[in-house]
């Protein structure tokens, strides 16, 4: 045998060993997300046995005070925790491969700070009187608005500048100007309203419907597909723009559905869940450090997983801890995030 040959069978060899790792990671990170998804509907301020649980799923049974809470509350919270992870941390991800930056998050082009303003306008003011028939949806609809609003003004600009940079700074002017705007709000506004916008300032799974489920599966699935399918032109793309239109990439086509994604993602949850802080920016690079690659082929469905499991997590944390009070889940993916982020520059350097 040849030396060659030699090593090319050693380097098969090890990228066998490499690619049996990751997928054993991704299978226990799958358990583990299901394990954390299934305690989050099991436990609660209300016991429920582990037995009870499964006559009432697998009779689909929601007559009973017992059945109501695990259908109506638990299962639907249970599922827009993990689809709220999976979504944040997708969006982190695109956005740090599109700016080749650690440190990017969802957050960075302003949209958080475009769906706060919105809703800070229907919480803090009179301007849903008239729209009486809308107003359980005023704040879900403000949300949608100002996320997506926020989203076309830095896809306008995407189209008309190629550096990163100052497409990053346009995010962040765009974040600071909504926040100016929600302070000067936030300062007119009666007690008992900022009391309200607060709380909702500070993020939280609770109280979703099954119809709001049903959107964020169909909208959100049909954007990870989307971007699972466009992991080959993401490796390119980290080597430069250059060296991605070689390879046949459409650059133009290519940045706007990535921003476009990576925005339509953070929005979406931002708009029902409210501001979810350090999930985009942390988790990314907790999966690169797992599944030691940057191919985005593995990371994109680990960074899915991992996003999930996290909020699930950080979101039974949040209802149990000092139960019956819960706590933000901001406030928890803070103190879950930042330390993550600290070590891992600490440790080691971050790179895409």
């Amino acid at each position: 045998m040849t030396t060659t040959a030699i090593k090319s069978s050693g380097t098969m060899a090890f990228r066998r060993k490499v690619m049996k790792r990751q997928n054993i990671c991704l299978a226990v990170v799958g358990i583990l997300l299901v394990i954390f998804m299934a305690v989050n509907i099991l436990v609660g301020s209300i016991s429920i046995p582990f037995s009870e649980m499964m006559d009432i799923l697998l009779s689909h049974e929601t007559t009973s005070t017992k059945g109501f809470i695990i259908w109506n509350i638990r299962i639907p919270r249970a599922i827009a925790a993990g689809l709220g992870g999976a979504y944040l941390a997708v969006a982190g991800l695109l956005l740090q491969v599109y700016f080749r930056n650690p440190i990017v998050g969802p957050f960075i082009l302003g949209i958080s700070s475009g769906a706060t303003l919105f809703v800070s306008v229907v919480m803090l003011s009179t301007i849903s009187l008239g729209f009486t028939m809308l107003n359980p949806f005023m704040c879900t609809l403000a949300a949608f608005a100002g996320a997506y609003g926020t989203m076309l003004v830095v896809l306008s600009v995407a189209s008309r500048v190629k550096n990163g940079v100052t497409l990053l700074i346009v995010g962040l002017m765009m974040g600071y100007l909504c926040h100016a705007v929600t302070s000067v709000l936030v300062a007119f506004a009666e007690k008992e309203k900022i009391k309200g916008f607060v709380l909702w300032q500070l993020g939280s799974f609770s109280g979703f419907k099954w119809t709001e489920i049903e959107i964020m599966l169909v909208a959100g699935g049909a954007i990870l597909v989307l971007v699972y399918f466009l992991a080959k032109p993401l490796n390119a793309f980290l080597l430069g723009e250059d060296y991605a239109a070689s390879m046949g990439v459409n650059i133009k086509l290519f940045r706007m559905l990535i921003l476009l994604s990576a925005c339509a993602l953070a929005g979406m949850v931002t708009s029902v869940a409210g501001p979810v802080a350090f999930v985009g920016l942390a988790v990314p690079h907790m999966v690169r450090l797992l599944f030691s690659t940057s191919d985005n082929k593995i990371l994109i469905p680990g960074t899915i997983l991992v996003g999930a499991m996290v909020i699930s997590l950080c979101d039974f944390i949040a209802r149990m801890v000092f139960s019956p009070v819960e706590l933000p889940i901001s406030a928890i993916t803070a103190f879950f995030g930042a330390p993550v982020v600290l070590s891992l520059l600490m440790k080691r350097r971050v790179d895409i």
